[in-house]
C-alpha cells in the first residue's frame, strides 16, 4: 500500500505583491502567495505560446480558432525588437507585425493575452530580438546604462502606443506582461524595465519574468515563471538524454529549472531564485516540443509532451504555460538572416526558416498527438482548475531517491480538505519505466482516510493519469474517489452528467456515497458501511451509468482512454456539447469548422434526448448518419476533395558535393552548411498542378529524403529549411500558392560530411548516417488539408442544435 499523509497549509500570503488589477475593475485579476484569482474564484490559466510576427497575418485568425479548440484561454507571444525596428528611428507595426490588430483579434475571440516584450526576447532569434545597430551605439544592453535605457523606452512607448486601451483593466484582453528573458542576476535592472514599461504606457495586471536558472528577481514586483522540457537542442552532440531533464518527469516541490539556457552562462546558476513561499507556482515554458538545432536534433513524442505537463500539474503548478503551442516560421526579407546562428554568435546554429518545435500545432497549423493529449489534460483544468488552483501538493511517504530512481513509483496528491486529485506519472523519455504490480494507495486527507482502488491493480509503463478524490457529480452526489481520469461535468435533460476517461489497462471505479445505487453497465466490486464501489469493465460510448441518490439520478459516462483523446467541447448553436471527432472542432460564432486530410470524419455529440434535435442538428451533401453510437449521435462527413493531385517530380542534378565539416559558436559544435554549400546540392524541381490548391485549406509537399538538410525554393527564393530527424519534412504551399501553381518549387538536398557529430534519437540514428555522403529524395506526396464547414441551418430557425454541412472551396 502507498501512503500519503496530506496536511492542509497555512493561509497563503495576500497584499505583499505589487500585481493586480486596479480598484473598480469588473472583473479583477489578482494573484496571492498561492493563486491567481479572477474576481473572487481561483484561476488556473492554460497559456500557449504561438508568435504572431512569425505567421502570416492572414492566417491568424484560423490558427488562433485552433488554439483555443486544444484548451487554451491565454495565448502568449513575444515581440522581437530587431523586427519592429531593424533601422535605428523606424518603427514598425504594420502588417504581420500588427501587435495591436493581433491582440485585438484575441479578444474577439476570448483569448486573454501575455505579451513577452523584452526588449531581450530570445526566442531564438538573431541577437536573441536585438536589433543589430544596437552594438553599434556604444550603450551598455541588459542594464540601467541611461544611453541604453533611452533606447528602450523610445521602443517601449511604441509598443504602448499599440496597446493602448487593450490591458484588461481597460476592458481588453492584455493580462500580462514579460520583462526580458533569462536575465539571472540584475534584479534592478527588472524592475526598471517594468517601471520603463508603464511609463511607456503598457498596462497589465500581472508582470512577470522567467526565473530559472537561479534567477534573481526584484521581490514582489515581479511574479517569477518557471520552466521544463522534455530535451534540449542546446546541449552537447553526446549521445542519450540531457541529464537534468529527467526532473520534470518526477514530482517535486522543486520549481527551478538549472537546464534551461545554460548555453548562454558562463557558469553554473550563483543564485538562489525567488522565495517560493511569496509567490504562487507558475510556469510559461513547458515544452510543447523542442526545436532542431544543426548538431542536436531531439525527438520528442507526444507522450514526452503530455507525461511532462501532468507531472507539472501534479507538483502545484497554477498557471500552465507552453513553449511552443504553435510553431512558426523565421522571418524573411529582412535585411539581416533573423534567426539565431553561429554568425550571430549564438553556440548553435538554427535553420533560417522554420520554427516548428515539433509543437502541438506545427508550423503550418499541422495538427499532431501532443495537442490531443493536452486537450484532454486542459478539459480537467476547465472542470476543476477552480479547485485545483487551490489545493497544494503533498508528496507521498516513500518518494524516488533521485533523478536515476526508476522503480519507485512516481505520484503525488493536490489536495485541500477533504478532497483532491492523485496524480501518477511512469513515463519518461529515452528510458523505458517499468509497470508496477499491486499497487494500491492510501491518503490520509484533513479529517478522513481514502484507500484506491477497491483491489490492486497494475500500473503500466508510459501511464500518466488523474485520479479524483472527493468529486461532486451534482444533486448530492459526491464520488469518495474514482479510479478514473476526470474529463468534464455537464448537464444534459436537466441531468448531471460527469465525463471520465478510462486508464488503459486499469478498470474503472467508483466509489459511491452512501445511500447511493448505480445502474447499467456495471458490477459492485465491494460493499461496505453503507457504499458501494462499482466498476465499469468496457469503457466507451455506451459507457453510460446512472447513479440514483436521496436528490434524483445523475449520469457518468466512461469513455476508453482512445476516445477520451477526441472529446472535445463544443459551441453548437446556443449550447455547448461534448463532441468526439479525431480532428479538432472549430467553433466560429454560428459555424463550425473541421480541417482534415481524411476522406472522411466521424461526427459524434453527445445530444439531449428527443428525435426532433437529432435529426434537425445535420444535414447537408457528403453526410450520412445520424446513428446511434451508444449515448452519442454520430454523423459521417464525406470529405470529397481529400485526394490531392500527384506532383510531378524530376532530378535536376543527382550528385551532391558534400560540403567541409565545421565547427563555429562559443562552444565550437558542428555547424549547419553554408548558402553556396547548396550551389553544389542534389536538385529536385517539383511540378504542382493547379487543382491541389482547389479548396481554401493548407497543401503540405510531404518529403522523404535521404541527407542531412535540404532547402526549398520558389522563384529562387528560399522559403523552407530542414535539419533532417526523422519525420517527413512538410512544407506549407498555401502561402505561395500563385507561384508554385505556376512555377513549381525547387527542393536542394545535402549529404551529411562524413566527421560532422550531429546527434539524432536512437531510433533513426541508423537513417542518418545512411546520409553520410548522399543526399537524395525518396519520395514527395501532396496532403490537401481541406476546412469542411457545418453551418446553422435556416430550416429549423432559432433551433440551437439545427446545423448543416458542407465544405468551402475557391
Amino acid at each position: 500500500m502507498l501512503t500519503l499523509h496530506a496536511q492542509d497549509p497555512p493561509a497563503p500570503l495576500a497584499g505583499h505583491l505589487g500585481l493586480g488589477s486596479r480598484a473598480g475593475t469588473p472583473l479583477p485579476v489578482t494573484a496571492d502567495s498561492r493563486t491567481l484569482r479572477r474576481g473572487a474564484r481561483a484561476w488556473l490559466p492554460v497559456m500557449g505560446e504561438f508568435h504572431f510576427s512569425r505567421c502570416p497575418a492572414a492566417e491568424w485568425r484560423e490558427e488562433l480558432l485552433k488554439i483555443r479548440a486544444g484548451g487554451v484561454g491565454l495565448v502568449a507571444t513575444y515581440l522581437f525588437w530587431n523586427q519592429h525596428e531593424e533601422e535605428r528611428g523606424t518603427l514598425r507595426f504594420d502588417g504581420d507585425l500588427e501587435i495591436r490588430r493581433f491582440v485585438e483579434l484575441c479578444g474577439e475571440l476570448g483569448l486573454y493575452v501575455a505579451v513577452r516584450i523584452g526588449p531581450w526576447s530570445h526566442g531564438e532569434c538573431r541577437n536573441g530580438g536585438f536589433p543589430d545597430w544596437l552594438a553599434r551605439t556604444g550603450c551598455t544592453p541588459r542594464s540601467d546604462d541611461p544611453a541604453y535605457l533611452a533606447l528602450v523606452e523610445r521602443y517601449f512607448r511604441g509598443i504602448g502606443r499599440q496597446l493602448r486601451g487593450l490591458g484588461h483593466d481597460d476592458g481588453g484582453p492584455v493580462v500580462a506582461v514579460q520583462i526580458e528573458n533569462e536575465l539571472h542576476d540584475q534584479p534592478r535592472h527588472l524592475r526598471t524595465l517594468r517601471a520603463t514599461a508603464e511609463r511607456a504606457g503598457v498596462r497589465a495586471p500581472l508582470w512577470t519574468a522567467t526565473a530559472w536558472g537561479g534567477a534573481e528577481i526584484p521581490a514582489d514586483v515581479l511574479l517569477p515563471l518557471y520552466g521544463g522540457y522534455p530535451e534540449a537542442f542546446w546541449e552537447d552532440a553526446h549521445e542519450g538524454w540531457a541529464r537534468e531533464m529527467r526532473r520534470h518527469y518526477f514530482f517535486t516541490a522543486i520549481r527551478d529549472d538549472h537546464a534551461i539556457g545554460a548555453d548562454l552562462r558562463s557558469s553554473a546558476p550563483a543564485g538562489t531564485g525567488p522565495d517560493d513561499r511569496r509567490f504562487p507556482y507558475a510556469t510559461c515554458e513547458l515544452g510543447g516540443g523542442m526545436a532542431i538545432a544543426y548538431h542536436r536534433r531531439p525527438l520528442v513524442p507526444a507522450a514526452d509532451v503530455s507525461s511532462l505537463a501532468l507531472t507539472k500539474l501534479g507538483s502545484g503548478s497554477v498557471w500552465q504555460g507552453y513553449y511552443l503551442f504553435h510553431g512558426s516560421s523565421q522571418r524573411l526579407g529582412q535585411a539581416l538572416p533573423n534567426q539565431e546562428s553561429h554568425d550571430s554568435g549564438y553556440p548553435n546554429d538554427l535553420p533560417a526558416v522554420t520554427y516548428d518545435f515539433q509543437a502541438p500545432l506545427g508550423e503550418y497549423g499541422q495538427v499532431r498527438p501532443s495537442f490531443h493529449a493536452l486537450r484532454l489534460q486542459h478539459l480537467l483544468i476547465r472542470d476543476s482548475g477552480e479547485r485545483l488552483a487551490e489545493m497544494p501538493l503533498h508528496l507521498p511517504d516513500e518518494q524516488p531517491a533521485g533523478l536515476d530512481d526508476r522503480t519507485t513509483l512516481r505520484w503525488s496528491v493536490r489536495a485541500r480538505g477533504g478532497s483532491g486529485f492523485l496524480f501518477v506519472n511512469n513515463h519518461q523519455p529515452h528510458e523505458t519505466l517499468p509497470g508496477h504490480d499491486g499497487v494500491r494507495f492510501r491518503v490520509h486527507l484533513a479529517g478522513r482516510t481514502v484507500a484506491l482502488p477497491a483491489q490492486e491493480v497494475t500500473v503500466p509503463s508510459g501511464a500518466h493519469f488523474v485520479w479524483p478524490i472527493g468529486y461532486d457529480v451534482g444533486r448530492g452526489v459526491r464520488l469518495e474517489w474514482a479510479s478514473a481520469q476526470p474529463v468534464t461535468r455537464l448537464e444534459l435533460d436537466g441531468t448531471p452528467v460527469a465525463v471520465f476517461a478510462a486508464t488503459a489497462g486499469i478498470t474503472a471505479q467508483f466509489a459511491l456515497p452512501a445511500g447511493c445505487e448505480a445502474s447499467g453497465p456495471v458490477r459492485t466490486d465491494a460493499q461496505g458501511e453503507g457504499r458501494a464501489v462499482v466498476s465499469v469493465p468496457e469503457p466507451g460510448t455506451g459507457a453510460w451509468v446512472t447513479v440514483t441518490g436521496p436528490q434524483g439520478p445523475v449520469r457518468l459516462l466512461v469513455l476508453s482512454e482512445e476516445q477520451a483523446l477526441r472529446a472535445q467541447l463544443v459551441t453548437v448553436g446556443a449550447a455547448e456539447r461534448l463532441v468526439l471527432c479525431e480532428e479538432p472542432v472549430l467553433a466560429d460564432g454560428g459555424e463550425l469548422r473541421i480541417h482534415t486530410a481524411r476522406d472522411e470524419v466521424r461526427l459524434a455529440v453527445l445530444m439531449p434526448s428527443g428525435e426532433a434535435s437529432v435529426r434537425g442538428l445535420l444535414d447537408g451533401p457528403g453526410l450520412s448518419g445520424p446513428r446511434a453510437r451508444g449515448c452519442f449521435t454520430e454523423w459521417t462527413i464525406v470529405n470529397d476533395g481529400a485526394a490531392a493531385p500527384l506532383p510531378r517530380v524530376e532530378c535536376v542534378r543527382a550528385e551532391a558535393v558534400v560540403p567541409p565539416s565545421r565547427t563555429g559558436g562559443s562552444r565550437n559544435r558542428a555547424s549547419a552548411p553554408r548558402d553556396a554549400d547548396f550551389d553544389g546540392a542534389a536538385v529536385y524541381r517539383v511540378t504542382v498542378p493547379p487543382s491541389a490548391f482547389g479548396t481554401d485549406g493548407e497543401v503540405l509537399l510531404r518529403v522523404s529524403y535521404t541527407g542531412d538538410v535540404a532547402r526549398a525554393y520558389v522563384d529562387g527564393r528560399l522559403v523552407a529549411d530542414h535539419f533532417w530527424y526523422g519525420p517527413a519534412w512538410e512544407v506549407g504551399l498555401r502561402r505561395r500558392a500563385g507561384a508554385v501553381a505556376g512555377r513549381g518549387i525547387e527542393l536542394r538536398v545535402l549529404p551529411l560530411p562524413p566527421d560532422s557529430q550531429v546527434y539524432v534519437d536512437a531510433s533513426v540514428r541508423e537513417r542518418l548516417e545512411a546520409a553520410r555522403g548522399r543526399a537524395a529524395v525518396e519520395g514527395v506526396e501532396l496532403v490537401r488539408v481541406r476546412r469542411l464547414r457545418i453551418r446553422l441551418n435556416p430550416r429549423h430557425g432559432r433551433l440551437p442544435d439545427g446545423l448543416t454541412a458542407g465544405a468551402a472551396t475557391g
